[in-house]
């Protein structure tokens, strides 16, 4: 099988916005999808941990899918978060999803369960089977404790129905390792956006990027700067970001992007408890970078 080409490039990560009593704010959204649209990303991303999506119920989540599918102006490829530790839960969640308008699934690595390696591959083996879509592998184990090995990434590389890999690892030397082992037509994706232009020089295909929900313009010309072979562009770019990507992270995600976006005036800044909205020194912290940058 070839590249899929549709999932290279930047997937932007989408938040979900919340309004004062905490529901889903759809405007809100609406202005976010047009401006990720307008900023020229790849493709979207709903319902990934960036949309909060542990404390955003199931039939929000349906809602929310069914409301960017509609409002999905430039009809770009769609990826869905359907994961969990519970396999046979995320299974009952496949059977019970209309894929109308969804183009692959994002499934995270099993988490608190703390599974063997073989655990892993059993439990992504049993989603590919079921998912009607591809399936992209979310590894991130600074928040599921457990780590996708080079080995068990490489052996889900064969299931025909799973397609790359989101890998926030922050681990260069398992970049290095999975660049070298698996198959060419499986995709490479950071999850982990001050590392895009170090991973795309050594044969990754693109980023789902936190950043791109704010700054969906800059990010992507820096990923495309270094998918064409422009580092010099895309360094600049990239460490134009640096302080940012520090920042985002101190109150944890979503807490710094969603508050890039409320000085943006797209959407509150609100999330869901058990996270609370950014400190008044962190949104200051945020303005003044974006300022200096010119991101206003």
């Amino acid at each position: 099988m070839p590249l899929d080409l549709r999932f290279k490039g930047v997937g932007a990560a989408l938040i979900t916005p919340f309004d004062e009593q905490n529901e889903v704010d759809y405007q809100g959204l609406k202005k976010l999808i047009d401006l990720v649209t307008e900023g020229d990303v790849d493709y979207l991303v709903v319902q990934g941990t960036t949309g909060e999506s542990p404390t955003v119920t199931s039939r929000e989540k349906q809602a929310i899918l069914a409301f960017t599918i509609k409002n999905n102006t430039k009809s770009l490829p769609v990826v869905y978060g359907m994961g969990g530790n519970n396999t046979r839960s995320v299974l009952d969640s496949i059977k019970e999803t209309d894929f109308t308008g969804v183009d692959a699934i994002l499934s995270v690595c099993p988490y608190y369960n703390k599974p063997t390696q073989e655990g892993i591959i059993a439990h992504f083996t049993a989603i590919a089977d079921a998912s009607p879509v591809p399936v992209l592998l979310y590894n991130v184990p600074g928040r599921t404790v457990t780590n996708m090995k080079p080995d068990t990434i490489v052996q889900l590389s064969g299931h025909t129905n799973i397609i790359g890999i989101k890998d926030a690892g922050g681990s260069l030397e398992q970049g290095l390792e999975l660049s070298a082992r698996v198959p060419e037509d499986f995709l490479l994706l950071s999850g982990d956006d001050n590392l895009v232009t170090t991973l795309i020089s050594i044969g990754w295909h693109g980023v789902i990027s936190v950043i791109a929900n704010a700054f969906p313009k800059e990010f992507t010309d820096l990923t495309w700067h270094a998918l064409e072979g422009r580092f010099k562009e895309a360094a600049k770019l990239q460490l134009a970001f640096l302080e940012f990507d520090t920042l985002l992270y101190i109150e944890s995600n979503p807490v710094g992007i969603k508050k890039c976006l409320e000085i943006k005036g797209i959407c509150s800044s609100d999330v869901r408890l058990p996270l609370l909205k950014a400190s008044q020194k962190l949104g200051e912290q945020l303005e003044t970078a974006m300022k200096r940058e010119g991101f206003m």
